[in-house]
């Protein structure tokens, strides 16, 4: 299906998240889709040589080192822009895996301020630019984790479940405007650091994540649905599209071969 080229005015994507996985993913296509892309991420070398090899491709990338839950350094990061056409709220991440009764209330803060915090930091900073543009689309990338509870996700869960009620009441709020917003909710997604991260690091638990599953969704197939998303005409909006493998029925049914 054809994409629309974005308007002059709209052209600009913000992509939060981008040093590695979905984020990383999404800002190469959304960059071979015509916007210039603009990297955010704590890793200012990973951004920066994303930014490079999109630039050596024949597109356009800037990066910018930030930590999303830094409201300070987002508000001064915001003051680059007078218009931008697209915020890719990617930002997140999973801690643990622990039942509630002994859960690291450290690790769940952790996991709130990124995935809720740092995407209503960015969205507040950013929605006047949104505005401004004529053509603003919010994006926020969910989980299925938001959308039905399993056991060990508790902290995951509830992170994922407030990104949810981000996206959902920002549509109701803004209704009128011309912004659009949008939620992306994966389910298994095999990506290079998500399983590693949420396990401190112990690549054996990180394994038994995907165990037996043929094929796992991956980042490009996650970002592709977020550039299809993002590129539909401007009175279409993808309220919530959610995406699984076709071995995953739901958070808790998948098939694994033997």
């Amino acid at each position: 299906m054809a994409t629309a080229a974005p308007s002059a005015a709209s052209r600009i994507a913000v992509v939060t998240g981008a040093s590695s996985g979905i984020g990383a993913a999404t800002a190469r296509q959304l960059a071979a889709a015509g916007y210039r892309v603009v990297l955010t991420a704590r890793r200012k070398d990973r951004i920066e040589a994303l930014a490079e090899e999109i630039i050596k491709a024949g597109h356009q990338a800037t990066a910018y080192p930030l930590d999303v839950t830094d409201r300070a350094a987002v508000d001064e990061f915001a003051t680059a822009f007078t218009t931008i056409g697209v915020l890719v709220n990617n930002a997140g991440g999973a801690l643990g895996a622990d039942p509630v009764a002994t859960g690291d209330p450290a690790d769940w803060r952790r996991m709130y301020e990124t995935n809720v915090i740092g995407t209503l930091n960015l969205t507040q900073a950013l929605l006047p630019k949104l505005i401004e543009s004529g053509d603003g689309t919010v994006v926020v990338v969910s989980s299925t984790a938001g959308h039905g509870t399993y056991e060990g996700g508790g902290g995951y869960v509830a992170a994922k479940h407030g990104a949810h009620v981000l996206a959902e009441t920002l549509r109701l709020e803004i209704v009128g405007q011309p912004v659009r917003v949008i939620e992306i909710a994966p389910g298994m997604v095999r990506t290079e650091e998500f399983a590693l991260t949420r396990f401190g690091g112990d690549k054996e638990k990180a394994e038994k994540v995907y165990q037996g599953v043929a094929e796992p969704l991956t980042a490009d197939d996650v970002a592709e649905t977020i550039t299809w998303a993002v590129t539909r005409p401007a009175h279409v909006n993808v309220d919530l599209l959610v995406l699984r493998p076709r071995a995953q029925a739901s958070n808790t049914k998948v098939h694994r071969e033997a």
